[in-house]
C-alpha cells in the first residue's frame, strides 16, 4: 500500500491542498485512495456532527463511500492547538481511535493520504507527539514547504527534526503561498539542494486552486 504522512513547515502553508492533489494523482493512477485528517480543530456542527472543511476537502478528493469518522476520528469544535481544543472538549487526543480509525481506511484503500496538523513539532496531547503517531503507524513522511520569506530556515529545521526523529523525509512539496515572495526559482535551487528528499512538485499561487488540476503538477515515485 502507498502510504505517507503529510506534514508542513508551519500552519496554513497548503498541507491540505497538497494532500488533496496527491489524492487525485494516486487516483489518477488508478488507486483507490483515501485521505484522512486524524486530528482537526476548528470544526463545525452538521447535521449533529463535528466535522472540518480540511478533512470535508480530503473526503471530497478521495475515493467515495469513505466515512467521514474515519477520515477524521478526533472532529474539535474550537481552532486551537490540538490539546488546547481537545481540552475544551472535555476530551483528549488518544492513538488508540486513530489506529483503529486508520485500519478501517486501510482494508478499503490502495493509498492513505494522512495529513498532520500544523508544523511537525506541534503536539497533539500533553503526553503525544505527531512523531508517536507516525511510528505507530510506520508511516514516511512528506514536507509540504510554504514559499515564503523564511522558507529556508523552516524547511531545514523541520528535515533535521522529523530526521532526529527517527522519521523517514520521503519528499516535499513546495507550495507558493506568497504570491510577492523575491527569487522563488532561487530559494527553489537552494531547497532542492539542501533537503535530504526529492522534491515531488511545486504547487503555483491561485486564488481559488483546483486541487485535481494541481496534481498534474507533481510526480509521484511510481513515476520516477
Amino acid at each position: 500500500m502507498f502510504s505517507l504522512y503529510v506534514t508542513g513547515t508551519d500552519t496554513g502553508i497548503g498541507k491540505t491542498l497538497a494532500s488533496c492533489a496527491l489524492l487525485h494523482a494516486l487516483r489518477a493512477h488508478g488507486l483507490r485512495a483515501a485521505g484522512m485528517k486524524p486530528v482537526a480543530s476548528g470544526c463545525a456542527s452538521t447535521a449533529g456532527q463535528w466535522q472540518n472543511e480540511d478533512a470535508l476537502a480530503l473526503q471530497a478528493a478521495g475515493a467515495s463511500g469513505v466515512a467521514y469518522a474515519d477520515i477524521n476520528p478526533f472532529a474539535l469544535e474550537h481552532p486551537l492547538a490540538p490539546e488546547l481544543a481537545a481540552r475544551d472538549a472535555g476530551t483528549e487526543v488518544a492513538l488508540p481511535p486513530i489506529l483503529r480509525a486508520y485500519a478501517r481506511l486501510a482494508a478499503q484503500s490502495d493509498a492513505l493520504v494522512v495529513e498532520g496538523v500544523g508544523g511537525w513539532a506541534a503536539p497533539l496531547s500533553a503526553c503525544l507527539m505527531q512523531a508517536d503517531l507516525v511510528r505507530a503507524l510506520r508511516l514516511p513522511v512528506l514536507l509540504v514547504v510554504g514559499l515564503r520569506l523564511g522558507c529556508l530556515n523552516h524547511a531545514l529545521l523541520s528535515a533535521r527534526a522529523i530526521a532526529a526523529d527517527g522519521m523517514h523525509l520521503a519528499g516535499w512539496i513546495a507550495s507558493h503561498v506568497d504570491p510577492r515572495m523575491a527569487r522563488v526559482d532561487d530559494n527553489l535551487a537552494m531547497l532542492r539542494a539542501r533537503l535530504p528528499a526529492p522534491c515531488w512538485g511545486v504547487l503555483p499561487h491561485a486564488v481559488a486552486p483546483d486541487p485535481a488540476a494541481l496534481a498534474r503538477q507533481l510526480r509521484l515515485p511510481m513515476e520516477a
